[in-house]
């Protein structure tokens, strides 16, 4: 007997997901994704047996090849498909709007779409993050209010959160620990049933809000940790001491971790979770508090790119160069290193910010297709991109940055300027060459008496 499984959103979290499941008989997976001019295009690559990312992803693109030739996955934006779903997997984007409030269209949506399709018994999953609460007072309401059916009576629900990475996506989703909460302790079990066959690590049981909140405390401790990194490193630029060297020094112990400081925080998680966690406590918890690490972790992880353009400036400063009508190179648009994921990037607003300084900006970045955040021009080729430019600014440490020549560079550059947001460069050697050069952490900005 074969299990159908709808896996519904084509991106980082379900085209993984829907293909490790894909290969385990006895499963017949279906991805269902909306063609949309941004997104549709994914549908065709992946039927053809290829994978739509262009970062480095080990696996992926042979799991991908291999189960499309089985048969056993294939994708469609036919809504149909989920009227006979055994189990239906929901992995579509969460995102928060600028007041940081969770922005449910798609969640909602696509839950009205499985209630009106739904079939008895059927085994729906939230693998979203979504804010506390949002399992049982959202996703299980809507899909009661359009099927007529009774959540954990007549169908089941379940939520489990992804630990995604861009770059380890399939490493991930198999060799990381598992959360699973059900709204009864069918659904869990039925969950933890699909999971068992995928992921070799400890699968954790628990009931949905638990788990709900294990996904946004964890990635909010991680964004406060990163907060206190970034904090200390200005802390350090000021008082002309390198950060990196303080963290060596302070990591020698083997129980501390302090972490990297950086140009920003990015990706689908970090930005937001802290935002859904807070948001779930004002709209289901029992009193009123506020979680200040979050709002100050926020405050300060938002203003790395900010930052990043204060060190532009100050490096233009020190070639006798002012900012506007500058030309200034943005290295790398994606928010994780050689990957094309560009979802919450700090490069957008370092890009925004230097525009408002009065700089004509041009991006580079090795993976990314389009630049969706403004009309300024992405470039591949990075000697292109650094014809008559007066800085590059590098917010992203993929690797073809590393080896860059630096000699040649300069020489079609007009002002020899760097700023590096993630230590990639050698500080003797760019210097050596000729740059002004500044880092996160390293220098502080040389302010007039």
């Amino acid at each position: 007997m074969t299990t159908k499984v709808v896996v519904i959103g084509m991106g980082y979290v379900g085209i993984p997901a829907a293909a490790l499941i894909a290969e385990v008989d006895g499963y017949e997976v279906v991805g269902l994704q909306r063609r949309s001019k941004r997104s549709g295009w994914k549908i065709d690559v992946l039927n053809s047996g290829k994978s739509p990312f262009e970062g480095d992803e080990p696996g992926l693109d042979e799991l991908i090849a291999k189960v499309v030739a089985k048969g056993t996955f294939s994708v469609t934006d036919d809504i149909e498909t989920l009227r006979d779903a055994d189990i239906i997997l929901i992995d579509v984007q969460t995102p928060t709007d600028a007041q940081n409030m969770p922005r449910y269209d798609s969640l909602r949506e696509v839950s009205s779409n499985i209630g009106e399709r739904i079939k008895k018994g059927a085994l729906v999953i939230v693998e979203s993050t979504v804010a506390p609460g949002t399992t049982e007072n959202v996703v299980k309401k809507i899909i009661e209010k359009e099927s007529g059916l009774e959540g954990g009576k007549d169908f089941d629900l379940a939520f489990s959160y992804e630990r995604v990475m861009p770059g380890k996506l399939l490493d991930f989703i198999v060799n990381m620990p598992r959360v699973v909460g059900g709204i009864t302790p069918r659904a869990t079990e039925r969950a933890v049933d699909l999971y068992s066959k995928i992921v070799k690590d400890k699968i954790y049981t628990s009931d949905t809000l638990s788990a709900e909140l294990s996904k946004t405390i964890e990635n909010a401790y991680r964004d406060v940790n990163i907060a206190f990194a970034n904090e200390m490193a200005l802390v350090c630029e000021s008082l002309g001491v390198n950060i990196y060297e303080i963290i060596e020094m302070i990591n020698a112990r083997e129980d501390r971790m302090l972490h990297i400081p950086g140009a920003g925080v990015g990706g689908h998680c970090l930005p937001k979770d802290p935002w859904l966690l807070r948001y779930g406590l004002y709209e289901y918890g029992s009193w009123k508090i506020e979680p200040e690490f979050i709002s100050l972790a926020r405050r300060i992880n938002d203003h790395m790119p900010v930052h990043m353009s204060e060190l532009v400036e100050n490096a233009l400063s020190a070639k006798g160069v002012t900012i506007q009508g500058s030309k200034i190179v943005v290295l790398g648009a994606a928010y994780l290193e050689n990957s094309d994921d560009t979802r919450n990037t700090p490069a957008a607003t370092l890009v925004a910010t230097l525009q408002a300084k009065g700089a004509e900006v041009v991006i580079h970045d090795p993976y990314v297709r389009e630049w969706e955040f403004g009309p300024q021009e992405l470039m591949r080729d990075i000697m292109e991109a650094a014809q008559d430019a007066d800085c590059l600014a590098l917010v992203t440490k993929h690797k073809d940055y590393y080896s860059l020549d630096l000699d040649e560079i300069k020489k079609v550059m007009r002002t020899p300027a760097i700023v590096d947001g993630r230590n990639v460069f050698d500080q003797e050697t760019v210097v050596s060459k000729g740059f002004a050069y500044r880092c996160v952490g390293k220098r502080g900005i040389q302010r007039p008496p």
